[in-house]
């Protein structure tokens, strides 16, 4: 037995040592290297508690823009979707048919304008040319018979008749000469400017009759006007809905809203932008912050109280969904009473994941002027910036660690080094509500 020790508590010894020197703790044998700031305090406006719902920030009741059969109902009550995206399909065969015949009027008026554009062929040019040439022998052949037809008459050889029909024959060649001389220069001039603009007129008529087709098919598709969840359904494949008649209603649940009604006496206290604390009843363990966006200014006569809406973001769960849902019970914690003195620290300071957040302060030995670290466990309130109300054992000046603190074990030695993080702004102090979060 004493040789089988013997044989495996060297490697033994060895294993440990090594599990030893690779631990966490062996790593932090040494000072740690960690930012650090300084613990502020300020002088910030108490809250008071108001009860509110939480609301969406917008309620949509789609309807459909024109009348027909739904062909298809592409969404489910619950169900997340996006803007612009279809939730429902009429049928479009008749206003397809319609929009392919008023394709083809515009294609007619189309080639109608270029041809007169492009003006007459060179082969029409000839043939008009020939015309007034044939018009023009014609007339002169006519003149030539009325000439030697006179002469005759001055020898007593012609009758009055005679003359009278060649005399006629050569008015009609020289009104057929003129005729075709015309119709010669009207071809070399091409169509006037006013035939062109009547085209180009019939042709954009078409053209927009198109377009009036187009946004009719294009609203027998029916879209989600915003990002949000459809709430609830009015209609399903197959049935017939009018002109303006419900299909779907959808809400935009980030961010989220709380609606509030706030005493007249506390409304003067208010300002938009202020940000604010809200515990949610049916979330004990979580708080959220808001800022105020709305106040609206028309008092319930009954109760003397006005709307204000307070307007955060809405986290997901796991699954994707939100949160926060509509009509849930909210308490809204407003800056309205006095001021008091709190203590605010970086967020970066907070190390999360225990029972309760935890800030790990710098001590320094005043014999050995080693600077070590203790944890501090804190109840965080209002944020600011970056910065963030802090309650427990603490007290403005107070080095904290910024960063490095994730890796830091209690009376951990450190090396600090101050970090570059510029206090919340004095304009923002009587903003913020003092609240605790467990």
């Amino acid at each position: 037995m004493p040789a089988l020790w013997t044989r495996f508590s060297a490697p033994f010894v060895c294993l440990v040592t090594m599990l030893f020197w690779l631990s966490p703790l062996s790593a932090q044998m040494g000072p740690v290297k960690v930012t650090v700031a300084e613990i502020i305090e300020r002088d910030l406006a108490s809250g008071r508690a108001f009860v509110g719902t939480v609301v969406a920030r917008r309620h949509s009741s789609v309807g459909s823009a024109v009348s027909g059969r739904v062909e298809e109902f592409l969404v489910n009550e619950g169900e997340a979707v996006t803007k612009d995206q279809p939730l429902a399909k009429l049928k479009t065969r008749n206003i397809e048919i319609q929009i392919n015949a008023a394709k083809a009027e515009h294609q007619l008026r189309q080639h109608e304008l270029q041809e007169l554009k492009n003006g007459a062929r060179d082969e029409e040019l000839r043939e008009s040319e020939a015309r007034m040439k044939a018009a023009d022998s014609a007339k002169k052949l006519a003149l030539a018979k009325l000439s030697r037809v006179k002469g005759l008459i001055e020898r007593n050889a012609a009758t009055r008749e005679e003359i009278d029909d060649v005399s006629a024959i050569s008015e009609t060649a020289t009104a057929m000469h003129l005729a075709a001389k015309a119709a010669y220069d009207l071809v070399f001039a091409g169509p006037r400017p006013e035939k062109i603009a009547q085209a180009q007129a019939r042709a954009d008529a078409a053209k927009e009759e198109i377009n009036r087709l187009e946004d009719i098919l294009e609203k027998h598709t029916i879209k989600a006007p915003f990002d949000g969840y459809v709430v609830a359904e009015h209609t399903e494949e197959g049935q017939w809905i009018e002109s303006g008649k419900l299909v779907a209603e959808i809400v935009e649940v980030n961010p989220i809203e709380v609606r509030v009604a706030v005493q007249e006496s506390y409304i003067p206290r208010l300002s938009l932008k202020m940000q604010a604390k809200i515990d949610v009843e049916a979330l004990p363990s979580q708080t959220f912050v808001g800022t105020v966006t709305a106040i609206v200014p028309k008092a319930d006569e009954k109760s003397r109280t006005f709307p204000v809406r307070v307007s955060f973001n809405n986290p997901q769960q796991a699954d994707g969904t939100p949160l926060l849902k509509p009509g849930m019970f909210a308490k809204v914690e407003l800056p309205v009473d006095q001021k008091n003195h709190v203590l605010l620290v970086p967020k970066d300071s907070l190390v999360l994941g225990g029972p309760k957040p935890v800030i790990y302060v710098v001590a320094l030995d005043d014999k050995t002027k080693k600077k070590t670290v203790r944890p501090v466990p804190v109840q965080i309130g209002i944020s600011l910036n970056s910065w963030i109300e802090v309650t427990g054992e603490l007290k403005a000046g107070q080095e904290v660690v910024v960063e490095g603190n994730e890796r830091l074990r209690p009376d951990a030695e450190v090396i600090t080094e101050a970090a570059k993080i510029q206090p919340p702004r004095a304009a923002l102090k009587s903003q913020l509500p003092k609240t605790n979060v467990q």
